[in-house]
């Protein structure tokens, strides 16, 4: 039923595709004009992507969890695409897309992103219900395993059973670990580190695997299903994977060629709202405009970061930000909430000190600390950093040693499967996440 979860993204893009295509070849037939030879034609693919874009922010297919939630999402992604179009037609003079065509698409497409989310939800619980693990690890591993899956998975699973090494090694002719499996119902058994090296403990999973359960060291769960690699093997895999940037050229300079479009039009946006800014800033939050501070980047060069100034001058120092930290202004907490403060960085972006995506770059103090600490900390900066990166979209605001541990077992997974496809994903969730509100 993943696989039915799944399938809701793909039916989103393409009913949107064949439900704004459809109607504007319905409208062309209906006033005599060739439609695909028509400026139209290029202006409906472009309403196609606010479309999904929108759609994708809002949530859509998978995460509401109602139908009143998804018919929600629905109206609200559908009025922000129409919106768009209808301000670009103002800004243009000229009318894009016919009113039937916009009108139209909202009436046909939330109702049918309604029934892609009951589908996504059904293939969710369903599932949840089907995808349950048993763990040979130690106690600490087996909670921490569980509470992880409560969290934020990447694929649902339910923690059916716990086992140590020492209960689950054969003992007096019973197989503790194949009966544990057949007793939960489980369908994927978790081995760690010293499971593995138990030849009685092996065995049973070699005779589970041919009975049809799947087998997974701690390691290989963790990245399929959690999307990160945990502390425990963090040290053990750090050189046992390529990363793009280093070992596939290619990749790395078509990653920065999107970088610098992206750029560009993250610039664009700068100039637009940075007056809006001046006056928020004249009002409510008096001081410079820009914030500037040391950060480390590829290969540990220290750049100097841009950012809008969000805390009162004088009180932008070096300790770890907190989210509700009392030095920044109101002014500064509704730049953070909207994410606007990040803007400048598209500057950083088009000089080379940052990417769009990867690992987020530290102050240099904390670097200094961390690597100090832990020995495979400095392997982050062997990329550029990102303006977003998969620890920001998959962890909660971090302000502490602990947190910075936590993100970089999320920053190793990025390492491990960086490319253009998990970079895109990166991007679609955090404009999600902008939309939600949610985040830093």
């Amino acid at each position: 039923m993943y696989k039915v979860r799944r399938l809701a993204r793909p039916l989103l893009v393409l009913g949107t595709v064949c439900i704004v295509l459809g109607l504007s070849k319905a409208h062309a037939a209906a006033h005599g004009y060739d439609y695909t030879a028509s400026f139209r034609f290029s202006w409906s693919l472009a309403y196609i992507g606010l479309l999904v874009v929108a759609a994708y922010g809002a949530g859509l297919p998978d995460l509401p969890r109602t139908r009143r939630a998804a018919l929600l999402a629905g109206l609200g992604s559908t009025l922000v695409a129409a919106v768009g179009i209808s301000v670009l037609q103002l800004l243009l003079g000229a009318p894009l897309l016919p009113r039937f065509v916009v009108i139209g698409t909202t009436g046909l497409l939330v109702p049918y992103v309604v029934l892609l989310s009951i589908l996504a939800r059904d293939g969710v619980t369903r599932d949840g219900q089907r995808a349950r693990v048993v763990a040979v690890a130690g106690l600490d591993e087996g909670i921490h395993l569980s509470d992880e899956l409560d969290a934020h998975p990447e694929r649902p699973a339910v923690l059916a059973c716990v086992l140590s090494p020492d209960a689950a090694a054969v003992h007096d002719g019973r197989s503790p670990v194949i009966d544990a499996v057949r007793a939960a119902g489980a369908t994927t058994l978790v081995l760690d580190r010293a499971a593995q090296n138990d030849d009685s403990i092996v065995a049973q999973a070699a005779e589970l695997h041919e009975a049809g359960i799947r087998v997974r060291t701690l390691s290989l769960f963790y990245d399929q299903w959690l999307g990160k690699l945990p502390l425990s093997e963090l040290e053990r895999v750090s050189l046992l994977f390529d990363i793009g940037e280093l070992h596939r050229a290619r990749y790395g300079r078509m990653k920065r060629v999107i970088d610098a479009l992206l750029a560009g039009i993250g610039l664009a946006a700068m100039v637009v709202v940075t007056p809006v800014i001046l006056v928020g800033n004249a009002i409510a939050n008096r001081g410079p405009l820009f914030y500037r501070q040391d950060r480390v980047g590829k290969n540990g060069k220290v750049f100097e970061m841009l950012k809008f100034r969000t805390m009162r001058p004088g009180d932008s120092s070096t300790e770890w930000t907190a989210a509700d930290d009392p030095r920044i202004t109101p002014f500064g907490a509704w730049l953070r909430r909207t994410h606007l403060d990040e803007l400048p960085q598209v500057l950083n972006i088009l000089r080379g000190h940052l990417s769009v995506v990867g690992p987020r770059p530290e102050q240099p103090k904390y670097v200094e600390e961390l690597e100090g600490k832990i020995p495979f900390y400095r392997l982050r900066h062997l990329v550029r950093p990102g303006l977003t990166g998969w620890a920001q979209v998959k962890y909660d605001y971090g302000a502490s040693e602990i947190d910075a541990l936590e993100k970089l077992q999320y920053e190793f997974y990025y390492l491990r499967h960086q490319g253009l496809a998990l970079d895109a994903r990166i991007v679609g969730r955090t404009i999600r996440t902008v939309f939600s509100g949610a985040g830093r």
